[in-house]
């Protein structure tokens, strides 16, 4: 084993403004060339621990800490947040709140230019680092003109051109599409491979993390270390059932068809997977023994395009042409693409955020166009995908009550109404608290509930679940599926394939300003053609079924799909 780079001994930490320890008794060591996961449910502390690598903790929150911790072998008091930097680089959740530069050589550069390095040096590293990740032919470029994946590339080059040792990612997966998720793991894993540092990521998608080979997972739960293994220990047990944490799909459905994961079994990817003769049968068997769901019958058209099309000012090519499509009463619907494929901005011009230049809108047959953001706002809600966007109020309480006083209802319902939905969100211990003192996915939280308690007829959600740990992921969606039953239309504009395919009834698939497939959601899922075209990613329930001799793999998804429904359920 390789020198210890990162080492946390009995450390335990307190911030000032709280009255519990976020952190209890930590004993992790980290060493060179390692890769981590650390996962846990949101609030358990994973990203408390991160602050405290990279220096956050103790320079820029302040508390009390406990124990020891040692970077390289020196206590992080003495080498302080600069001296820390050159050691841990750190990968934002959010690359738009990391840029500085007005181009994206400047931001990749901004670390050297700090630390006055020689201009023929500066622009040598930049090159290498700009090679390293594949953005050498975007130096030009402001970082607002990238797709989400060149945005984290350039917040990658940022860090790395300072030749750190430690590359830490802050939920890397969170704010792109399948496909780039994946390129995105996969450049991760080379990045290591080239420079030898270590790699610690915080993710909820453990799946789609686990797509490239991970050394040991940290689980966390309530500011403790619960467990600190291979991957394929951890998957094998019971601590991601116990903590909330999602597994892969296709272990669930091999538990659903009796087979019990053992850690020989090479759990950890569906690629590494693998099962004897008995294990395959127990899962044919299941899949003959589960009837398919019936029917539904079809509803009523609430919303109808017809021959969209809409550019923004100053762009050449179309972000939304020749669009149409229908979305039924009282469905689940699913929008899904690539980043920057023209789902956002459809649901704009829905909203009125944006108007078309060409085609038409009706809402239950009457023309959008004749209605302003406010009337659109009373039938149809939006939750965009960045929660600082929508915020106004300083505590959470008024937040999700500011559409309702707006509105003039009576402070009694308002309270009434309000405090059902911060419970239902996972938001009521939170009540009382600044919005500033929330994470990004609580954040995100408040921003569903201050639209879910206006009641609207139709609700589109921009990702979501974002951020969400699968605890509070479901809490959400199954008040989303409860309203629906109610007869509310919800719409979700999403790149987590595991939500599309548990909660929605049908997908809408963009790609190019296009929609290029309008179906069931283990359609989309299944067919290659479509996932190549609109950057998705094949379910790895496809996989098993193939795996496993079955003829109809695609079938099985359904089948999963419908059972898992039942479950919820019941």
């Amino acid at each position: 084993m390789s020198d210890p780079i990162i080492q946390f001994e009995h450390f335990g930490f307190q911030y000032n403004a709280q009255s519990e320890p976020t952190l209890y008794d930590i004993n992790l060591t980290v060493h060179k060339g390692e890769k981590l996961l650390i996962a846990g449910p949101s609030g358990c502390g994973k990203s408390t621990l991160a602050h405290c690598i990279n220096g956050l903790i103790p320079f820029s929150y302040l508390g009390e800490s406990s124990g020891t911790l040692k970077i390289k072998g020196k206590e992080t008091g003495e080498l302080g947040i600069f001296g820390i930097s050159h050691t841990v680089g750190t990968v934002l959740q959010d690359p738009d709140g990391q840029f500085i530069g007005l181009t994206v050589a400047e931001d990749i550069a901004f670390a050297l230019e700090n630390d006055c390095v020689a201009e023929p040096e500066l622009h040598e590293r930049v090159q290498r680092a700009s090679r390293m990740v594949n953005i050498q032919d975007h130096l030009g470029h402001a970082p607002n003109e990238l797709s989400g994946g060149q945005k984290q590339r350039v917040s990658l080059a940022g860090v790395m051109v300072d030749d750190v040792e430690v590359l830490l990612f802050d939920e890397p997966l969170a704010n792109l599409d399948p496909a780039t998720g994946k390129t995105a793991m996969e450049l991760i894993d080379e990045i290591q491979r080239q420079t030898g540092a270590a790699v610690i990521i915080i993710e909820h998608r453990l799946e789609d993390v686990l797509h490239r080979h991970v050394d040991r997972i940290v689980l966390m739960g309530k500011g403790r270390i619960l467990a600190d293994t291979s991957p394929a220990e951890l998957l094998s047990g019971s601590w991601l059932a116990d903590s909330g944490i999602r597994e892969p799909l296709y272990l669930t459905a091999l538990k659903y068809a009796g087979v019990t994961i053992r850690p020989e079994m090479h759990p950890e990817s569906i690629e590494a997977l693998t099962l004897d003769e008995e294990d395959q049968k127990k899962l044919r068997d299941w899949f003959h023994a589960v009837p398919p769901a019936p029917e539904k019958p079809a509803r009523p058209v609430q919303l109808r395009a017809e021959g969209l099309g809409f550019t923004y000012p100053g762009k050449k090519r179309q972000t939304i042409r020749d669009l149409s499509t229908q979305i039924r009463q009282g469905e689940l619907l699913a929008i899904v693409g690539t980043n920057g494929a023209g789902k956002s901005t459809f649901s704009k011009l829905i909203c009125g955020f944006e108007t078309q230049q060409e085609g038409s809108l009706h809402f239950e047959g009457e023309d959008l166009a004749a209605l302003s953001i406010k009337e659109r706002a009373d039938r149809i809600g939006y939750v965009m995908q960045n929660p600082n966007q929508m915020i106004s109020k300083v505590m959470i309480f008024d937040e999700v009550a500011l559409g309702l006083r707006t509105r003039k209802v009576p402070e009694d319902e308002v309270r009434e109404r309000v405090e059902e939905t911060l419970k239902i969100c996972g938001l009521w211990p939170f009540r009382s608290w600044p919005i500033s003192a929330l994470s990004f996915g609580q954040k995100k939280r408040v921003t569903i509930a201050s639209i879910l308690v206006l009641r609207p007829k139709m609700i589109i959600l921009d990702e979501p679940t974002a951020g969400q740990d699968y605890r509070h992921y479901t809490d959400i969606m199954e008040f989303l599926t409860a309203l629906n039953r109610r007869g509310i239309t919800v719409v979700m504009i999403t790149h987590d394939m595991h939500l599309m395919l548990e909660y929605a009834e049908r997908a809408l698939v963009f790609s190019q300003g296009r929609i290029i497939a309008d179906m069931d959601c283990a359609a989309v899922l299944t067919d290659p053609a479509i996932i190549r075209e609109a950057s998705l990613k094949e379910t790895s329930l496809y996989a098993l079924g193939q795996r496993c001799g079955l003829e109809d793999s695609r079938a099985f998804v359904r089948r999963f799909i419908d059972y898992e429904r039942e479950v919820f359920r019941s």
